[in-house]
């Protein structure tokens, strides 16, 4: 298998999930605010779960979100990347930050990063944000990278009840935005 990726932007690194996140990812998902809108709050041992479900994905598929690092403090900041569970409405970026590191133009700047590297890596032909009508944050870092609203969803089984917005773009799109080639 091939080295796993590492992105730096600005601020952030971008890495796969290791066992020193738990902590951190732990306190996020227990945290109501924060996980409100990535499947609610969880006992550690659900949390447990879910992160080894990502550290899983990583050593199956080779790829899933990546742990987001601060560069000035070291701190893990939250968790985004491309994620394609089984039955999902497509090919997505998604995110989702510890509560003391919203508004700091973060989801935006690691979601650019996890796109392009999607897109140069993945072979994706579409990029897309499965986001709750109700979450304008998310559907305002969805407009900053260039993505629009194309359809309504609902997510796979065991959670089919969820409705979603499904939020996008093509590659022909974004790399014509950023002037990217």
């Amino acid at each position: 298998m091939a080295a796993l990726p590492v992105l730096e932007t600005e601020r952030l690194i971008l890495r796969p999930t290791a066992p020193e996140d738990f902590e951190a990812w732990a306190a996020f998902m227990a945290d109501a605010d924060a996980s409100k809108f990535v499947g609610g709050p969880q006992v550690r041992s659900i949390a447990w779960r879910g992160f080894l479900s990502m550290a899983g994905a990583w050593a199956m598929q080779g790829y899933a979100m990546f742990s987001v690092i601060e560069k000035s403090s070291r701190k893990w900041v939250g968790r985004l990347g491309p994620w394609v569970p089984e039955g999902w409405p497509g090919t997505e970026v998604g995110w989702g930050l510890a509560r003391e590191f919203w508004g700091r133009g973060y989801a935006t700047e690691g979601a650019t990063a996890a796109i392009d590297w999607a897109f140069d890596n993945l072979g994706w032909d579409e990029v897309i944000h499965c986001i709750a009508p109700d979450n304008t944050a998310s559907q305002g870092v969805a407009r900053r990278l260039g993505s629009y609203k194309q359809r309504g969803a609902n997510l796979p089984a065991p959670f089919e009840a969820v409705f979603v917005d499904v939020w996008g773009q093509s590659r022909e799109e974004w790399r014509s935005r950023a002037g990217r080639t």
